[in-house]
This record gives C-alpha cells, sequence and structure tokens, in this order.
C-alpha cells in the first residue's frame, strides 16, 4: 500500500498514546521535528525511535537545521552556527568548502539522533528587497554561485547519510513579506524568472525531495505555488524538477482556508505530500482523512529519494572543525 501523503510532527517530547495511535492509521510519509521536540540527544533518539515504531518502518524524519535563526539544535548538546548568509561572507573565496565542511558537521549531529532529512539547501535568491525573515538565510545574489554552494550543501548531507530538501521552489527571495503571516506577491514574468530565480532550482532538478513556497506569481495565476496546478507543471517541466514535492507547512498565514482543504488543493494541483506543523491532534486528523494515500507517481518518488539515503563516509571532526575555523577566520589561504 502506498505511504500516507502526508508529514506530520509531534507535541512535547515523547509521543502520546492518541498520537501513537493516529500515526499508525496515517502512514505518514515522514515527521518532522520543532524545537518543542528536543531536549537532549537521550530523548531525541528515543522519540525518532518512536515514530519509526509507529509506523513499522525506516520513515524518514525532517527537521529544519539550517543554521541561524533556523536551527532546532542548539548548545549546550549540539553546535551553534552563524546564519547562512554570514558564513558565505566570512568564508569569502572559500564559501563552497566552507559550507561543505558545516554541512557535514550538521549532518553528523542528525544522523547521531535519528533524524535523516534536513530541510536544506536554501537557494532563494537574496536581494536588497528580500525580507528580513528570509535573507541572511539565503546564500547569496548570484544564479550561478548560489547553485553551486546549493550543490555542495547537498552533497555534504547525502555524504553524511542524510537527505537534502531544496527550498523554497519556485523562489522566495523577491517577497518583501513573510508568508509565516501573510501571501507574498511577486511579479515577475516567466522569462525574467527562468534567467534568476529559477536557475539555482534547474540546477538541483535531480535532488530527492524539494518544497513549495507560499507565494504567489502571478504570471502563473492567483493561487500561491502550493495550490497552483500551472506552477506546479512549471516546476516539473521548465524546472524538470522530478523530485517528491512537498508543501512548506500549510498551517502559515499565507495560505487561508481549513488545513484539510489546503491539503487537498495542494494535492490536487501536483504537489506530492502535505507538511503539516503545530496542529492539533483533531487538524492532524483531518488533514490525514482529506490527504489519503500517495499517488503512484509520489510513491514512486518517495521510494526513489529514501534510496538515496547512504551509509555515512568517515570523517575526522576534529580535523574538519580546524579547518572550517581556519576558513571562516582567513588563516588558509591558496
Amino acid at each position: 500500500m502506498a505511504f500516507g501523503a502526508t508529514i506530520l510532527d509531534a507535541e512535547g517530547l515523547r509521543l502520546s498514546a492518541a498520537e501513537k495511535a493516529l500515526f499508525r492509521e496515517a502512514d505518514p510519509f515522514g515527521f518532522i521535528l520543532f524545537a518543542r521536540n528536543i531536549d537532549s540527544p537521550d530523548q531525541v533518539r528515543a522519540l525518532t525511535a518512536e515514530m519509526r515504531d509507529s509506523v513499522g518502518r525506516d520513515v524518514p524524519i525532517l527537521i529544519d537545521q539550517e543554521g541561524g535563526r533556523v536551527q532546532r539544535l542548539r548548545p549546550p548538546h549540539w553546535r551553534d552556527w552563524l546564519p547562512p548568509l554570514a558564513h558565505v561572507t566570512r568564508a569569502g573565496l572559500h564559501a563552497d568548502e566552507a559550507m561543505y565542511l558545516r554541512y557535514r558537521l550538521i549532518a553528523d549531529e542528525l544522523r547521531a539522533i535519528g533524524v535523516d532529512c534536513n530541510c536544506a539547501p536554501l537557494v532563494d535568491l537574496a536581494s536588497e528587497a528580500t525580507h528580513p525573515f528570509l535573507k541572511n538565510r539565503c546564500y547569496g545574489t548570484d544564479p550561478e554561485e548560489v547553485a553551486a554552494i546549493g550543490r555542495v550543501v547537498a552533497e555534504a548531507h547525502l555524504a553524511g547519510g542524510v537527505l537534502p530538501v531544496v527550498k523554497h521552489i519556485p523562489g522566495h527571495g523577491r517577497a518583501v513579506a513573510d508568508s509565516h503571516l501573510e501571501l507574498p506577491v511577486v511579479d515577475i514574468s516567466p522569462l525574467d524568472w527562468a534567467t534568476s530565480d529559477a536557475v539555482p532550482f534547474r540546477a538541483l532538478n535531480d535532488l530527492p525531495l524539494g518544497m513549495t513556497a507560499h507565494i504567489t506569481y502571478p504570471a502563473w495565476g492567483d493561487a500561491p505555488a502550493t495550490l497552483n496546478a500551472p506552477m506546479i507543471e512549471s516546476i516539473r517541466q521548465d524546472l524538470g524538477f522530478d523530485g517528491l514535492l512537498m508543501t512548506d507547512d500549510i498551517s502559515m498565514k499565507a495560505l487561508a482556508g481549513p488545513p484539510a482543504d489546503l491539503a487537498a488543493a495542494s494535492l490536487a494541483a501536483g504537489c506530492d505530500v502535505v507538511l503539516l506543523c503545530n496542529a492539533d491532534l483533531a487538524t492532524r486528523r483531518a488533514v490525514v482523512e482529506a490527504s489519503g494515500r500517495m499517488s503512484a507517481a509520489a510513491q514512486t518518488r518517495a521510494e526513489r529519494a529514501m534510496a538515496a539515503r547512504r551509509t555515512p563516509d568517515a570523517i575526522d571532526i576534529p580535523a574538519m572543525e580546524a579547518k572550517l575555523e581556519a576558513l571562516l577566520n582567513g588563516r588558509l589561504h591558496g
């Protein structure tokens, strides 16, 4: 039977009996962790094990561990990280290598607690107009350079046994609004999009997983990209992305309407799986029922994505940390 077409979360540090029952019934494609789910390494390992036990398979478990403001794992148990744009700026000509080392170390931290999927690379293009909620999470302003950094970030994850999720397709960098709070609108022609914001996503179209943006591009219609069939078709055809396409969190205020209706609409538009976060049990159940099981095409993409998980390569962590510090502090030349 196909997986459930959802990615769900938990309310606390361990699963409740009601959550276990829902997850057993829903059989979601995966789970996602937030700060409220994280206390200590042993506790997170126990939670991720419970999540997998609840569905009876090695389900992907996601997290947002970009660094900077968006990192669910923090000291004292885990490293603290600069915002990505600050990291790239400090590394200068060595940005590619520094970002590889950064995310290879992050992948090691994730695997150690049972997390095997990270919502990165973020290859939205930064500009002077980019909303502050996003700007320092970006890697730069040049499409080709951002694509190159996005590639090494993805490879660092894969080498560490963690699946990368490229986001936010079709591009959030031009938005001057925060989609957590309202719906951004970006009035750009298809040609301008194809030669700018689309470039990094096209370059990374072979990655196993991608995430939509809750953002309206009027050239493709009035609906946000997540709910917009012409935009999803453009992601598939113009970008050539054939990985598993998940929505961004459908509880964000950029989208209007009951979450169950939004889940059904996003799948009807062509998304493969619905991400629902920060909802009560009744809402999660309603979204599970509205989402149903994955389509045959989505199931094929899901299985292909899971097959991309690798055994991590061996690394010398102290040596990697020392090299990264040297790169960020201008002590490595050549």
